[in-house]
């Protein structure tokens, strides 16, 4: 059987904010709010502890917190794809399994950070994940976070692996997501598609299977950029592929690093202005200045969002 077809992921899938309180205490009562917020949107699915979700900053335990909350509210609803990224796969195995229990459709993993393996030593990482893990892993290539920016011949080494059904190919260089395209496509799922011309040209012309975004902050509009391309609207798709552009020229730097604070702070100032709970991030990470604030709800009310 084609791996592929192991996943039914598609489409715009955010990798959505966690939300602290005042104290930085995990606020799960917003977090219901936000996860229905999400829903009524629209989204193809969500990943829940990855990098926007600042899993760095959480213990295991909040994490699988995290996991039942969101399987309990949302789980058969939609796609839910859980970030266990970690240092070791017996680490990653453990947060697996219990987002398998409450219901997970998937796990997001990158190479373990800081470390910087080999390529041999990231083979047998995933390698033993495989083996092991009761749910699908889609392979997370996140240079600026790992300092490892994975080479084509290493992707397809891990692509043979029998559970690795997607990659999220998160790089900027376009050249490299194409090439990482063209040699996977018909064996796995590939996440990264720009929503903006480049993108849009590949979707119509060679198909692909969407963004795993970050936060979903402008609801629908992400949503409907797929919607709209499946429906034979490329007009309205352009349209809101032009909207999320706009937030990421204003907010991001061409390799996808916040400009003015984390990418977690920006996002979650946004949910903020437009009255959704983003709440706080957690340190070492600092809540985005009064006057950053107000670049994001210019950047909002250009668009429509306030």
């Amino acid at each position: 059987m084609n791996k592929r077809s192991r996943a039914s992921w598609q489409g715009y899938i955010p990798a959505i904010t966690t939300p602290f309180d005042v104290d930085r205490n995990l606020d799960l009562s917003a977090l219901g709010t936000l996860l229905e917020w999400l829903h009524s949107a629209g989204m193809h699915g969500l990943l829940i502890a990855g990098t926007t979700g600042e899993w760095p900053s959480m213990s295991p335990e909040e994490c699988k917190t995290l996991f039942s909350a969101a399987g309990d509210q949302l789980g058969g609803k939609l796609p839910l794809l859980a970030g266990c990224t970690a240092f070791t796969s017996e680490r990653v195995l453990d947060l697996a399994d219990h987002a398998a229990d409450s219901g997970f459709d998937g796990i997001v993993v990158t190479p373990p950070p800081y470390y910087r393996p080999l390529p041999d030593e990231i083979f047998g990482f995933y390698r033993d994940i495989s083996a092991r893990s009761r749910l699908p892993i889609c392979v997370y290539n996140w240079p600026p976070g790992t300092g490892i920016d994975m080479p084509l011949d290493l992707l397809k080494r891990i692509a043979g692996l029998d559970n690795v059904v997607a990659i999220k190919q998160s790089t900027s260089d376009l050249r490299k997501f194409l090439d990482t395209f063209f040699a996977l496509k018909d064996e796995l799922r590939i996440f990264g598609h720009a929503m903006d011309e480049h993108g849009l040209a590949l979707l119509e012309s060679r198909g692909g299977d969407g963004t795993m975004g970050a936060g979903g902050v402008l609801g629908r509009i992400h949503a409907d950029f797929y919607n709209h391309l499946w429906a034979g609207d490329i007009a309205a798709a352009r349209e809101c592929g032009r909207k999320d552009r706009l937030i990421l020229d204003a907010w991001y730097t061409p390799e996808l690093v916040g400009r003015f604070g984390s990418g977690p702070a920006i996002l979650k100032a946004a949910l903020n202005v437009q009255g959704l709970p983003g709440g706080y991030v957690r340190p070492p990470l600092q809540d985005v200045s009064a006057q950053d604030v107000e670049r994001i709800r210019e950047t909002l009310a250009t668009l429509g969002r306030i």
